[in-house]
């Protein structure tokens, strides 16, 4: 009888899109006046079989008006349901955010489209980049790094969310180092620093001690050089590993020379009249702690010249003791040597020991960064509604997600309080040292210093320079690069 009722009625009205709406729509939401108008048209009962003709097509026209009301009303309701759609890659991240949409899309009556890119990140900043430029990137997507931020931001892609943010009920929880590393000079914020990246020094401290070696905090540069060469002479292992070369990828910059960097007598590298100051002092001690390591074979140098070049020292000759000191962050305990890793290290939180990051002549202290801080495109189809949904990215729940999938810190003091959060047991001591963290300040070219530092540490690695070659390596790729009155 349903297939006939539609038939019948399309026809009465000629053709259904006359209300506007698709019919197998109509009839689909307006299913039981279809039973009802059934129920009176093929009736057996005497006094409805022979109504007239006249009343019985008008009751039918009737009918098929407040059919297509119905389905008018409904298909304006789903017309109504904007769609905000958000990039995002890795599975895990793609996991965690999709825990948090169904609250979002109730909350603000929208429908999230959660849009895949490729899971290397430099893949997915290859893709998300070359869409920004064409102005049809999903509305909000993730700057992965701090120097990404800077970049991107000066090229227009991101809608200014200052206002906004500062408004936001969780600004006030925000931890001070997140708020700074998103706050430009001129006030402005780009991105809400939802999750952080906090690195420091992991030694493998069962080596250590069954070797009679201190496991003490280093003092300072000279101190870690020297425990890295008692590791070397008394176990055989590599003592201290820093991410260098080109196919390290970002990863040399932020995973490494960061952390060197802001250790020293000139800790910033963006000057304030927006130049890049990379002739100083500092950057050439970093180069040269660099250039120490090798020289003394401290390090591995030979699977950085490779491929992926993270995968054997971190994931094989750490795990084996063929490495005792990396660098690291706070996801390391989680995912590259714990429970949930290829090659997990048995009761890795008490064989695995932490140091904070030594200053060149003294200090110490932990890295951090933002760690794929949300945007919202500046060619976002609704602005306004998207910033609404990117700041519910960074509520406690959206934060303990990516927390428990990819091991980072939330952006906000409070998570820390959360019995979730504390069940993270590797993570709360690495929350609490939020506030001893240092950070380099990002500006528009970071991009181009990143890919340079990738160049100047390959040839330390290849035996090719030394430090003040290195330097200049990094300084002539930059101005090449920028221009020349780029670079101080």
């Amino acid at each position: 009888m349903y297939t006939v009722a539609t038939k019948r009625l399309a026809q009465e009205g000629k053709n259904s899109n006359e209300c506007g709406i698709y019919g197998g729509q109509i009839f689909d939401m307006g299913f039981g006046l279809i039973q009802v108008w059934n129920r009176v048209h093929f009736s057996h009962d005497p006094e409805e079989i022979v109504r007239k003709p006249r009343e019985e097509h008008v009751m039918r026209k009737s009918l098929f008006a407040s059919m297509c009301a119905i389905g008018l009303v409904a298909g304006l309701s789903t017309a109504n349901a904007e769609t905000i759609r958000i990039a995002e890659h890795r599975q895990a991240r793609i996991d965690a955010l999709k825990a948090v949409v169904p609250d979002i899309e109730k909350k603000y009556g929208v429908t999230i489209e959660v849009v895949e890119y490729p899971a290397p990140e430099k893949d997915y900043l290859t893709k998300i980049l070359t869409e920004l430029r064409a102005g049809n990137a999903p509305d909000i997507f993730t700057a992965p790094r701090g120097q990404d931020v800077a970049d991107m931001a000066s090229a227009g892609y991101f809608a200014p969310i200052t206002s906004e943010v500062q408004a936001w009920d969780g600004y006030g929880q925000l931890f001070d180092v997140a708020k700074q590393l998103v706050t430009g000079k001129d006030g402005q914020v780009f991105v809400l620093p939802a999750m952080l990246n906090v690195q420091q020094l992991y030694y493998r401290r069962d080596i250590l001690e069954k070797a009679g070696i201190s496991t003490d905090q280093p003092k300072n540069w000279q101190d870690l050089l020297d425990r890295a060469k008692e590791i070397k002479t008394k176990t055989g292992a590599y003592g201290l590993l820093f991410p260098m070369g080109v196919t390290w990828g970002g990863g040399a910059f932020g995973e490494g020379f960061e952390h060197l960097v802001v250790g020293t007598s000139t800790p910033q590298l963006a000057n304030d009249d927006g130049t890049l100051n990379l002739s100083s002092a500092g950057v050439k001690d970093a180069l040269g702690f660099y250039a120490e390591l090798i020289k003394n074979d401290l390090m591995p140098t030979q699977p950085l010249l490779g491929p992926e070049p993270w995968v054997v020292p971190k994931y094989e000759m750490f795990p084996a003791g063929k490495l005792a000191a990396t660098t690291c962050g706070s996801w390391c305990y989680i995912y590259d040597w714990g429970p949930k890793s290829k090659n997990p290290i048995p009761n890795v939180t008490s064989v695995v020991g932490t140091w904070l990051i030594p200053g060149k002549d003294s200090g110490a202290y932990v890295l951090v960064d933002v760690d794929s801080a949300w945007g919202v495109s500046a060619h976002a189809a609704n602005v306004d509604l998207a910033k609404k949904v990117m700041l519910e990215l960074g509520s406690i729940k959206a934060d303990i997600a990516y927390s428990q999938g990819l091991g980072n810190i939330p952006g906000r003091k409070d998570a820390a309080a959360d019995p979730e959060f504390q069940k993270m047991t590797a993570l709360v001591p690495v929350i609490a040292a939020v506030a001893k963290g240092k950070y380099l300040k990002t500006a528009s070219g970071f991009s181009a210093v990143s890919e340079g530092v990738a160049r100047a540490t390959e040839a330390l690695l290849r035996k090719e320079t030394d430090a003040a070659g290195a330097q200049k390596i990094l300084v002539d790729y930059v101005k090449e690069t920028l221009g020349d009155e780029m670079v101080k």
